[in-house]
C-alpha cells in the first residue's frame, strides 16, 4: 500500500494556505504603514524640540541664521546643520524620513510658502516661523495629510 497525498488533498491544503495568507498579509502591511506614520510623527517632534530648544537658548532666534542674526541675512543649510549638529549637541544626527529614508532638511526662505514637495526629500524647515513638515505626499491611514503632522 502506497502512503502519499492525493492531488485533491494537496490542492485543499494549498487553497487553505492561500486563504490564510490573503487574510494575514494585509494586516502586516497595515501595521508597517502605521509604524512609519508613528515614526514620522516622532521624528518631527524630535526636530521641533531641538529647534525650539536652540531658539530658547539663543534669545528666540531659530537655527539657520548666520551669527544668529535673522535681520542680517537669509538662513542657510550649512549654518542650520552646524548649529544643530555641532558640538552643541541638540541632535546627534537628523532623523530620517521613514517613508523614503532621506534625512536632508530643505530650508524655506523667509516670506516664501513651504512647497508641496515631491515626496522624495526629508523635511522642509522654515526658520522664520519655525515650521517643520515632512516631505511626503498623500494622507495617512486615518485620512490626515502627512503635511499636517
Amino acid at each position: 500500500m502506497r502512503r502519499a497525498f492525493t492531488l485533491i488533498e494537496v490542492l485543499i491544503v494549498l487553497s487553505i494556505i492561500g486563504i490564510l495568507a490573503a487574510i494575514i498579509i494585509p494586516e502586516f502591511q497595515d501595521h508597517a504603514q502605521k509604524a512609519r506614520e508613528t515614526t514620522a510623527k516622532d521624528n518631527l517632534r524630535i526636530l521641533r524640540a531641538a529647534i525650539e530648544r536652540y531658539a530658547a537658548e539663543h534669545n528666540g532666534v531659530p537655527p539657520g541664521y548666520t551669527n544668529n542674526d535673522p535681520i542680517q541675512g537669509l538662513a542657510d543649510y550649512p549654518t542650520f546643520r552646524a548649529q544643530l549638529l555641532g558640538p552643541t549637541g541638540y541632535l546627534s544626527e537628523f532623523p530620517e524620513n521613514p517613508f523614503n529614508g532621506n534625512n536632508y532638511i530643505s530650508l524655506v526662505a523667509d516670506g516664501a510658502a513651504i512647497p508641496e514637495g515631491l515626496g522624495a526629500g526629508g523635511y522642509y524647515y522654515k526658520p522664520q516661523t519655525r515650521e517643520v513638515v515632512i516631505d511626503h505626499l498623500g494622507t495617512d491611514s486615518e485620512g490626515v495629510p502627512y503635511r499636517e503632522y
